[in-house]
């Protein structure tokens, strides 16, 4: 029986099937490496210590066939170079020229003809001596295609000897040269526009603000997406004048079907000039216009910030840092309203500050290419570790067990955030700020991915929104005299509650090691519990100087210092020991997923199966949570089942990009996502707090 294919994956199939058949039937037998020439090639004859040298990946192929782009397109695998160089060299990611459209049958794809030059940038030691010789290796993998396609791999190495940076030194000689600065020439150029995209669920329509690329003098216009679900590559794409500059329409692909929030490629454009064609390529890295996708305007995004900031105040992150700093006002009730108030306006100011740096260090490193969204500094084994050391010790504090002032006037968890002085409360905001980063509240996902899409000037407003949000209730409690009287009288209640209040502290500090049994390996796991040791042990130290004098007060306060240091040591050199892309341990009864990757997810649609994909990271505390008390729930597993759902589970505990860019997909810039594909349907984006009759509310419109 002949089985029908829905239209909407005939190309999928097609060229799956193409494939396999040039993989099982090729016409000839074919060595790879007599079909494509593998050369490692160095821009200068000598290299010079520390200073960063041009290297190329030369492939060049036998007539009619090719290899491939970054992004293949419908076929085909990117090459791939795997560098082996010497001790103290460091190298760039690889730059891949502008590549050509490959039509075989219904089939395209991206990719090379001919000759190419894949470039990456290495530097050497400062150490390196002089006239010493090094010898570069590499190994390539790529496909060579004609009819058929035959893997190919390649070991090739480059010897190079040392300069000392004399005359001559570090000189190319023409031919070198003349390859490296072809290379060079076909490597796409930045964009002198302004380029920004819509979407419907039929098309992206790109607009170049102030491009004047007429229709009788540009002879084609090509965009090469880098994510390879966002196109029908085989499509044409149109050209077209609009009133600000130039638009190209794209048949948008019908796996990736969530709106992006990010457009990201290379431009290739053919002109013909004085009866010749002359191709440019541009790098292009378009944002949504300011109707498409969002859905929200900047005052929306601020008020969506507002509440949810207000909301993370009840989270297990901040409550404790919250309820301390509500002991101090409540000590401090005599004092006079104008004073009370400075302690109000020192904490949001703490916290906005705290925010402002947050977002700062969140868009730069973005620009720089840096795939991250929300909580990105927990993706840090150093920042997990450091929190941990500082909340465990906050807590022995609380305790009583670091007796760094024993007057109710300090409650508090450290020095500072026990001052009675204004610094205390300034450093209570920057604490509940750090330590609200793991929660998620509702509201976020929308005001903060929208942020990221913005200006920096813009996303900044959202930010300091979520950070007022956060400082709005003690704001309020220490503006309003009314409220205060509400609060209870001092009593020795107070010691009980403070010393209460350390057990949440040392709970957040267990569970951050636990997030880092995650990201690190035994080693560090045990350097981790160590520096755990060392903080109880510098407090037992310091309670001791307490009350000596002399030579034992001496050796005391020494000890607790070497502990500190060593706790330093710890928490800086500590690093991530596991490949990114792991899965986050599950809830109790949270079984049967599999391990998330964008080509199973593609694999499963084109099937035509429907999947529910849990983005989640062990830092994420909203993630844990909703895993727990809905997705582990006997009946959404059930109806999991029963619907045939494929259920795929994401780990952003470290970074990966490729989750990274499938929450932009979605406006999001960190977890919980949840979503719910089905064949011939837009994708369905559940709320970031979930309940079981939510999610089988969901599953039943399946």
């Amino acid at each position: 029986m002949r089985r029908v294919i829905p239209s909407r994956f005939c190309h999928v199939a097609v060229a799956g099937a193409v494939l396999l058949a040039l993989a099982v039937f090729p016409a000839r037998a074919q060595n790879a490496s007599d079909l494509v020439k593998v050369e490692l090639l160095s821009e200068p004859a000598a290299i010079q210590p520390g200073e960063p040298f041009q290297v190329g990946i030369r492939l060049t192929m036998k007539e009619h066939w090719h290899t491939y782009w970054r992004n293949p397109g419908d076929s085909g695998e990117p090459t791939t170079v795997t560098w082996k160089l010497p001790a103290g060299f460091s190298t760039s990611e690889l730059e891949w020229p502008a590549p050509s459209l490959i039509r075989v049958g219904p089939v395209t794809s991206f990719g090379y003809e001919g000759e190419t030059v894949l470039l990456a940038r290495i530097t050497p030691p400062r150490d390196m001596k002089p006239g010493a010789d090094v010898t570069l290796n590499a190994e390539v993998a790529f496909l060579v295609c004609e009819k058929e396609c035959i893997p190919g791999e390649a070991s090739v190495s480059l010897p190079l000897s040392v300069s000392d940076g004399a005359a001559g030194g570090g000189a190319t000689d023409a031919a070198s040269s003349k390859v490296f600065d072809v290379a060079r020439s076909l490597l796409p150029q930045p964009s002198p526009w302004t380029a920004t995209f819509d979407a419907d669920p039929k098309t992206i329509t790109l607009a170049l603000s102030g491009a004047d690329l007429r229709k009788d003098a540009v002879r084609s216009a090509t965009f090469f997406p880098y994510d390879n679900t966002l196109i029908v590559n085989s499509a044409a794409q149109t050209l077209a004048a609009s009133a600000e500059g130039t638009v190209v329409s794209i048949e948008r692909g019908q796996i990736a079907r969530a709106v992006p929030q990010r457009l990201d490629g290379v431009l290739v454009v053919e002109e013909d000039i004085g009866g010749k064609s002359v191709r440019h390529a541009f790098a292009l890295d378009a944002k949504p216009a300011p109707s498409a996708g969002q859905g929200i305007s900047l005052i929306q995004a601020a008020l969506l910030a507002l509440v949810a900031g207000m909301i993370l105040n009840l989270m297990p992150c901040v409550f404790p840092v919250l309820s301390i700093k509500i002991l101090h006002l409540t000590q401090h009730a005599s004092e006079p309203p104008a004073r009370i108030r400075l302690h109000g306006l020192a904490y949001t100011a703490g916290i906005l500050g705290s925010f402002a740096v947050l977002a700062g260090a969140l868009y730069a490193l973005r620009a720089g290419g840096a795939e991250i969204g929300w909580g990105f500094q927990l993706q840090s084994p150093a920042v997990v570790a450091t929190l941990a050391f500082v909340l465990f010790a906050f807590g022995l504090s609380l305790s009583g067990i670091l007796p760094i002032g024993t007057s109710l006037t300090r409650v508090g968890g450290s020095r500072l955030l026990q001052k009675t002085g204004l610094s205390g409360s300034f450093f209570a905001g920057m604490l509940a700020t750090i330590v609200a980063t793991p929660c998620t509240a509702p509201f976020m996902g929308a005001s903060i991915g929208y942020a990221l899409t913005q200006p920096f000037v813009v996303g900044l407003v959202v930010f300091l929104s979520l950070g007022f949000g956060l400082a709005l209730p003690f704001l309020i409690l220490a503006c309003v005299p009314g409220l205060q009287r509400l609060l209870p009288r001092p009593g020795r209640w107070m010691e009980t509650m403070k010393q209460f209040l350390a057990f949440p502290l040392y709970g957040t500090a267990a569970w951050l090691i636990w997030v880092l049994s995650f990201q690190v390996g035994p080693a560090g796991l045990m350097a981790a519990l160590a520096g755990l040791v060392l903080i109880a042990f510098a407090a037992w130290s310091y309670g001791l100087v307490q009350g000596q004098g002399g030579a034992s007060a001496l050796a005391f306060r020494g000890m607790a210092t070497a502990a500190v240091i060593a706790v330093v040591a710890i928490a800086v050199t500590i690093r991530s020991d596991h490949a990114t892309g792991t899965v986050a341990p599950a809830s109790s009864g949270d079984a049967g997923h599999e391990a998330f990757s964008q080509q199973k997810l593609d694999t499963l649609l084109a099937a035509g199966r429907p999947v529910f994909v849990n983005m989640t990271a062990a830092w994420c505390i909203t993630c844990l949570v909703n895993e727990r008390t809905a997705l582990s729930t006997d009946s959404v597993r059930e109806a999991l089942s029963a619907k045939n759902v494929a259920y795929l589970k994401g780990d952003w505990t470290n970074r990966n990009p490729e989750i990274t860019r499938l929450l932009e997909r979605f406006g999001r810039s960190g977890v919980p996502l949840y979503v719910l594909y089905q064949s011939g349907r837009e994708p369905l984006v559940l709320p970031q707090i979930l309940t079981p009759s939510l999610v089988l509310e969901k599953l039943a419109q399946l």
